[in-house]
């Protein structure tokens, strides 16, 4: 019986689908894309074995092509998909309760954002219950590079130790979050907590875009504690340690 489970196996077996998930799951880690060449290369097959599968992943949807570049990157079709994907939805739904909970201890705003592809997307947010604050609309895309959202991501990442953390990023970042102003917004400074899954992988980042204003009811060090307390509950829920896994070093 075994052996006839095995043939129909080896039967139902699907190339097309082979290739369009090695070409998927390459992308995925590729941020500035590839061209049809260095996709062909990079799977071990040839420019004529991948052309319709390229040709059908982009009609799909699936992946766009600059047309100057002529490079493919990963669409938000997969971040859509992911949306209705229990995962990412239980991700979300973990986090609701902490995070609002944050927002109303610290009366600051707060989101959760992913690695999507080599960008920053924001997930999830809880809105400031004072009379103002920053928001950060659900859906919205950064740049990994530059951020300080997109910086703990990237530490949590496979190749955290060639990503060269400055010495005062990396001091924060050996404690497991990241303050900086934002390059984006005067007067705003981020405070960014990395979030941990069963196996000690960051899978997510929470981002407080503190204002430090006369209005404001608690302090900087006081919302670096209260973000990283929330943090640490989210990762719990998550099975994980609430730490955040890297390779970065103090000596950089």
């Amino acid at each position: 019986m075994a052996e006839r489970i095995a043939d129909r196996s080896t039967d139902y077996s699907a190339p097309a689908l082979e290739k369009a998930l090695d070409i998927l799951e390459l992308l995925a880690g590729e941020g500035g894309g590839l061209t049809q060449t260095e996709i062909a290369e990079a799977v071990g097959r040839n420019v004529s074995q991948i052309y319709r599968v390229l040709a059908t992943l982009e009609r799909r949807g699936y992946l766009t092509r600059a047309e100057r570049s002529g490079r493919y990157v990963l669409s938000m079709a997969l971040f859509d998909l992911a949306h209705r994907h229990p995962p990412l939805r239980g991700l979300v739904q973990l986090a609701a309760e902490p995070m609002r909970a944050l927002a109303d201890e610290i009366r600051q705003s707060c989101n959760l954002s992913v690695d999507d592809a080599g960008a920053v997307r924001v997930i999830a947010q809880a809105e400031s219950p004072a009379d103002f604050g920053y928001q950060v609309r659900v859906g919205a895309r950064f740049p990994l590079e530059g951020t300080a959202t997109g910086t703990v991501l990237a530490a949590g990442s496979a190749d955290a130790a060639a990503a060269g953390f400055s010495p005062g990023d990396a001091a924060q970042l050996a404690d497991g979050y990241l303050t900086r102003p934002d390059r984006l917004q005067a007067g705003i400074t981020d405070v960014v907590v990395a979030v941990t899954g069963r196996n000690g992988e960051t899978v997510a980042a929470l981002t407080v875009p503190y204002i430090g204003t006369s209005y404001s009811t608690l302090g900087l060090e006081a919302v670096v504690a209260a973000a990283r307390a929330t943090a640490s509950e989210i990762s719990a829920r998550l099975g994980g340690g609430g730490r955040m896994t890297s390779s970065v070093s103090l000596e950089v």
